[in-house]
């Protein structure tokens, strides 16, 4: 089986935007056991509130339409990018489905533009990838009780 290729999610098809959410709602509950918070916020996002979303999104697809994960982000008004969602299908988990969606980010989607991204602290595959890929923690905050996040960037 290859690997799945990277395009652009169009979230006004409804088909996509199901996909895209219910990947989205799976991949946070995952995440929620990890870091022992299950009030992520998107794991109580309509359908509709997730597709209302100012983002870009693109997807891992398979050779026969499945999308495998997918990556979400926002243009910063200081020429950054901001990640704003990095979810993979469990189905998909330890595939490099992350790492290829990160990896196209960083040298088709935006080279050279400086990015940020965030996730639980606890977090552990995720917070091993964005140190695989480069980019360098700063702060961990606390936005809300019983949850702490991590953030980095990279230049």
């Amino acid at each position: 089986m290859r690997s799945p290729r990277i395009r652009p999610l169009d979230l006004t098809d409804h088909a996509t935007a199901a996909a895209v959410h219910r990947i989205g709602l799976a991949a946070y509950a995952v995440e929620a056991e990890l870091i022992g918070f299950h009030g992520i916020p998107a794991l109580g996002e309509s359908l509709a509130q997730m597709r209302a979303h100012a983002s870009n999104w693109v997807g891992s697809v398979s050779e026969g339409g499945e999308i495998a994960g997918f990556l979400a982000w926002q243009e910063r008004t200081d020429g950054g990018v901001g990640i704003d969602r990095l979810c993979v299908d469990p189905a998909w988990f330890r595939r490099g489905v992350a790492s290829q969606l990160l990896r196209h980010a960083l040298t088709d989607l935006f080279p050279g533009r400086p990015l940020t991204v965030t996730t639980g602290a606890a977090n552990t595959p995720a917070v091993t990838l964005y140190a695989r890929m480069g980019f360098t923690r700063g702060p961990d905050f606390s936005p809300a009780p019983g949850l702490r996040m991590a953030s980095f960037s990279r230049p």
